[in-house]
């Protein structure tokens, strides 16, 4: 089919074709941004943490009585959890990973004030933290008891032994193979640790920072009345050890308050709520889009239907078939959603531009025009099929009576 007469025929109703155009181009638009967004968001919340999710739950201990002794109390609550049947490791933590809230520190392989450090997180833990966390142990060793100190709240010493993510170990000793194990970083402008161990991914607390995958282990208590408990149980124990484990150290101290309890898994999920929320929100926003535009389109392949019945009852009473009719109709959209579709995808390209340099929102990926294209058009064409479909049943005699 020829699509001149089409055109000519078209260009009757200007206003009509112009905002269907546009309409077509802004929601090609504002659709390949919005899945861009939504992509990026999506693979953020895909990220290993690193940790053994599946097993892994915590819950946080805060001590108010007078003699409340943090340091026999800890101990303690550690010696009976790790003896518990189904509890696989337990450790004292000052953060929980994606929990939201931790200690964030600066290393650097040389001293000194002036040298900008690598920023990560602080992680005190002991001998079983490695365990515990259920992370991947790639080169080195791990903490032994005899490595472990008590660290008091005001003190600004550091332990001299560190485990790092391979991220932070990456970011510090880039092109080394050993990641640098064996060797000094120092925390603290000035205080020497050495590099005894990496592990493979652990994230930090905070799921929207970019240097979340920067970790790092230290062999410390915290001499602290509030602490946290890192429990990993055994596949399967989890939700059994939970209350139990509550009720144990609610019963075993009166002056305290045994709080906040849940599993990693609930963790991970209010970590990355705001995330699912935006998806939620911008795949919303799609749907209704793509529902306005083909509301849009159907509307004006009606009107057009009913301002050309004479012309549909003419061709068919000269020997147009109803597939001529149903092709013509189908035809004249598809010239208007290629153009749309083709503008689109220019103001596609220069919003993700200025969303780029001002929001820093990912660039989206070449394959989404194409695909973005076809899936409007598809959806176009369906759209105008009903009312083609109707003008296509118009009988002959009925349309050349139509004033």
């Amino acid at each position: 089919m020829e699509f001149g007469p089409i055109w000519r025929a078209a260009l009757r109703n200007k206003t009509g074709i112009v905002l269907i155009v546009l309409q077509v181009a802004f929601t090609m638009a504002l659709v390949i941004n919005a899945i861009a967004i939504a992509e990026e968001r999506a693979r953020l919340m895909a990220r290993p943490s690193g940790v053994d999710e599946a097993n892994i739950f915590h819950l946080n201990s805060s001590g108010f009585a007078a003699d409340f002794d943090a340091k026999l109390t800890i101990e303690e609550d550690l010696r009976q959890i790790r003896g518990m049947p189904g509890v696989q490791a337990a450790v004292q933590i000052n953060s929980i990973p994606l929990g939201g809230s931790g200690w964030g520190m600066g290393l650097k392989t040389t001293p000194g004030p002036e040298i900008e450090g690598v920023p990560t997180t602080v992680y005190f833990v002991d001998e079983q933290g490695v365990d515990a966390l259920g992370v991947e142990l790639i080169t080195g060793e791990d903490f032994a008891a005899s490595d472990i100190s008590w660290r008091m709240p005001a003190t600004s010493e550091w332990s001299n032994k560190t485990i790092l993510s391979k991220d932070l170990a990456a970011a510090l000793f880039p092109n080394d193979p050993t990641y640098g194990v064996g060797k000094i970083v120092y925390i603290a402008d000035t205080q020497p640790m050495t590099v005894v161990g990496v592990v493979d991914e652990l994230q930090g607390p905070w799921s929207g920072w970019d240097n979340v995958e920067h970790t790092m282990l230290v062999p410390e208590h915290l001499w602290n009345k509030s602490t946290a408990y890192l429990i990993r149980a055994e596949p399967g124990a989890r939700d059994a050890l939970m209350p139990r484990i509550e009720t144990l150290l609610a019963d075993r101290e009166q002056g305290r308050i045994v709080r906040d309890m849940r599993t990693m898994e609930e963790t991970r999920k209010n970590s990355y709520e705001l995330n699912q929320a935006l998806i939620n929100i911008l795949g919303t926003t799609i749907a209704i889009l793509v529902a306005i535009t083909t509301l849009g389109v159907a509307g004006l392949t009606s009107f057009n239907v009913t301002r050309r019945t004479k012309q549909i009852g003419t061709r068919r009473a000269l020997g147009a078939t109803r597939t001529d009719i149903l092709r013509y109709f189908l035809a004249e959209n598809l010239l208007f959603t290629v153009i749309g579709v083709t503008l689109g995808a220019v103001l596609a390209i220069g919003i993700n531009i200025l969303l780029v340099e001002a929001f820093s929102v990912p660039r989206f990926s070449w394959y989404l025009l194409p695909a973005t294209m076809l899936a409007l058009i598809v959806v176009s064409q369906l759209a105008v099929l009903f009312p083609a479909r109707r003008a296509a049943a118009v009988p002959p005699a009925v349309a050349t009576r139509t004033v």
